[in-house]
């Protein structure tokens, strides 16, 4: 597992149990350090944003989502 795929596996990992940063295991092939820096660095670039409006164009596209039901704020 290459460090990058390695951060993406850890963010997931923290963000899915609770985990605390300092906490990582080691199985991840990189510091609990460097998976909090990509993390934040990835935040500030609006990947996980990109990523969502990517899953979310890709399921429209599959006929997989109804936005029928979507409110819209007043």
């Amino acid at each position: 597992m290459g460090v990058v795929s390695g951060c993406v596996t850890a963010i997931i990992y923290v963000v899915t149990s609770g985990c605390t940063w300092r906490h990582l295991p080691p199985v991840f092939g990189a510091s609990w350090q460097t998976v909090h820096r990509r993390f934040s660095e990835w935040t500030a670039a609006r990947v996980w944003a990109k990523l969502h409006r990517l899953a979310l164009d890709e399921r429209s596209a599959r006929g997989e989502l109804d936005w029928s039901s979507v409110q819209s704020t007043p």
